[in-house]
C-alpha cells in the first residue's frame, strides 16, 4: 500500500467501526435509558429500532446518491449527521428527543457505510490489496459490534448512558476535519437522474419488511401487524423489481441483480449477519437467565467472540486470495456451523462457560471468513462507477441481517419453552435455536458455494 492507501485505509475503518459500535452500544444500557427518560418497557425496544428502520431503509438509496453526487461529499455529510445527532441524543431529555435522535443516527448510518464501503473498493483495485482492507474493515465492523457492548456497559456504569452518545462526536469531528484531505473522489461524467419512483418503492419496502420483523419479534408471526406489514414489504418490493426493469437510469439495474456474484454473495452475507447476531442474543439470554451474569459481564464475555473476528478478518483476505471467495464462504460457514453445535452442550453450571467462550472465538473467526468472502465477492466484477449499488446493497444485506436474525431466532425459543419459565426452560429453548442456527448457517454457505460455482451471465468467473 503507499502512504496515501494507508490514510485512506485508517481514516475509512475508523468510521466504520464507529458505525459499528452504534449499532450496539445502547443494547446493554436500555434498561438504565427507559428509567433515566420515562420509557416504558413496552416501548424500550423502539430505541434499537428507530435506528434500525432508518439505517435498512435509507441504505440502497443513499448508495446511488453517493455515485451520483460523490461518496466523498455523502461520507463527509453522513459523519457530520452521525455527530450532530450523537449530541442531541445525549442531551436528550424526553422520549420524543432521544427516538429523533436515533431515526437521525440510523439515516447518517445509511449514508455513511455504503459510501465509506465505495470509497474502501474504489481505492483498491480487484486483488489482494482490495481483498486485504475488505477484510481489515469486516474485523473492525465486527468487533466494533462487540465492542460497543462492552463500551455500553462501562460508560454507563462509570460515568451515564448520555456518554453512549457522546463518544461519538468527537471521532466524528476528527473523521471530518481529515476526510478533505485524505479522500479522493470520482464522479459521473454525466449525472443521469435518480430513480425516484425505485427509491421510494424500495425505501418503503425496506421499512416495512424491518417493521414486520421487529412486530414479529416483540408480538408474534401471525399477528395482524406483522401480517400486514410483512404482505406490504412484499409488494413494494415486488414493484421496485418491475421499475428497475422500465427505469431509464434504475437505482440497481437488472443486470446487476441477476449477477450470481451480487444474488449468492449477499444471501452468504445475509445468512451470516442473521446467524451472528442472533447467537449473541441467544448466547445472552444463556449468560444472564440461566447462568445469572450482569449485563457487564456479559458484555465482557463477548470480547472473546470480538478477538475471534478480528483474527478471521485480518485471515480473511488472504484467505479469499488463496481458495477464492466461494470456497473461503463455504470454508468459513463450516467452521462457524460446526462451533456453533457445539453450544447445544450447555448446561446450567457455570463451568460452561469455558466452552462458550471457545466455540464462539472459534465461530466468530469462521463468521467473519464468510463476511469477507460476501464483500468481496459482492462487490467484485463492476466497474468504480457502479461500486455505490454494489456497497449499498451489501450495507442493506448486513442491516436486514442484523434485524431479521433476533425476531426468527426469539420466536424459535418462545415456541420452544412455550409457557414454561426458569432457567431450565430458557435452557431449553436456547438449545433448539442454536441448533437451528447451525444447520442454517452450513445449508447458507453450502448453498452460496454451490450456485457460485460457474460464470456469471456478464462473463465474470466465480472464485
Amino acid at each position: 500500500m503507499t502512504r496515501r492507501q494507508k490514510l485512506v485505509l485508517a481514516l475509512l475503518l475508523g468510521s466504520q467501526f464507529m458505525v459499528a459500535v452504534d449499532f450496539s452500544i445502547l443494547n446493554v444500557a436500555l434498561p438504565v435509558v427507559g428509567k433515566g427518560l420515562g420509557f416504558s418497557l413496552a416501548h424500550l425496544q423502539w430505541i434499537a429500532t428507530s435506528f434500525a428502520l432508518a439505517a435498512a431503509g435509507f441504505t440502497l438509496l443513499f448508495g446511488r446518491v453517493a455515485d451520483l453526487v460523490g461518496r466523498k461529499n455523502v461520507f463527509i455529510g453522513g459523519m457530520v449527521a452521525l455527530g450532530l445527532s450523537s449530541a442531541l441524543g445525549g442531551l436528550a431529555t424526553s422520549p420524543e428527543v432521544l427516538l429523533t435522535a436515533r431515526v437521525l443516527q440510523g439515516l447518517a448510518t445509511a449514508a455513511v457505510t455504503p459510501a465509506g464501503l465505495a470509497l474502501l473498493t474504489t481505492a483498491f483495485k480487484e486483488g489482494p490489496l482490495r481483498e486485504r482492507a475488505l477484510g481489515l474493515n469486516g474485523a473492525l465492523m465486527s468487533a466494533g459490534f462487540t465492542a460497543g457492548a462492552i463500551l455500553g456497559g462501562l460508560l454507563t456504569d462509570l460515568l451515564s448512558w448520555r456518554w453512549a452518545f457522546f463518544v461519538n462526536v468527537p471521532v466524528a469531528a476528527l473523521v471530518v476535519a481529515l476526510a478533505p484531505a485524505v479522500i479522493t473522489d470520482s464522479r459521473p461524467e454525466r449525472r443521469p437522474r435518480l430513480d425516484v419512483p425505485g427509491a421510494v418503492t424500495v425505501t418503503g419496502g425496506l421499512l416495512l419488511l424491518v417493521l414486520g420483523l421487529t412486530q414479529a419479534g416483540e408480538t408474534g408471526w401471525t399477528t395482524p401487524t406483522t401480517l400486514a406489514s410483512l404482505a406490504a414489504a412484499a409488494v413494494l418490493l415486488t414493484a421496485f423489481v418491475g421499475i428497475e426493469r422500465r427505469a431509464a437510469a434504475p437505482l440497481v439495474p437488472i443486470r446487476v441483480l441477476k449477477r450470481r456474484s451480487v444474488v449468492w454473495g449477499n444471501a452468504a452475507g445475509l445468512i451470516a449477519f442473521v446467524t451472528e447476531t442472533s447467537l449473541v442474543f441467544l448466547l445472552t439470554l444463556y449468560l444472564q437467565e440461566v447462568l445469572g451474569h450482569s449485563a457487564l459481564a456479559t458484555g465482557l464475555a463477548f470480547g472473546v467472540l470480538g478477538v475471534g473476528t478480528v483474527v478471521g478478518g485480518m485471515l480473511g483476505g488472504r484467505a479469499v486470495g488463496r481458495f477464492g471467495n466461494r470456497r473461503a464462504i463455504v470454508l468459513g460457514g463450516a467452521v462457524q456451523a460446526v462451533a456453533t453445535l457445539s453450544l447445544v452442550a450447555l448446561g446450567t453450571s457455570g463451568t460452561w462457560i469455558w466452552l462458550l467462550l471457545a466455540a464462539t472465538f472459534v465461530g466468530g473467526a469462521g463468521n467473519m471468513l464468510m463476511i469477507v468472502g460476501f464483500m468481496v465477492t459482492a462487490t467484485s466484477g463492476l466497474p468504480d462507477e457502479e461500486q455505490g449499488r454494489a456497497t449499498g446493497l451489501a450495507t442493506m444485506t448486513q442491516q436486514v441481517g442484523i434485524a431479521l436474525g433476533i425476531p426468527v431466532m426469539s420466536a424459535v425459543v418462545t415456541a420452544r419453552t412455550g409457557a414454561a419459565t426458569g432457567p431450565a426452560a430458557v435452557l431449553s429453548g436456547v438449545s433448539t435455536a442454536i441448533l437451528v442456527n447451525s444447520a442454517l448457517v452450513l445449508v447458507g454457505a453450502l448453498l452460496a458455494g454451490y450456485f457460485l460455482t460457474g460464470r456469471d451471465r456478464g462473463g465474470a468467473a466465480e472464485g
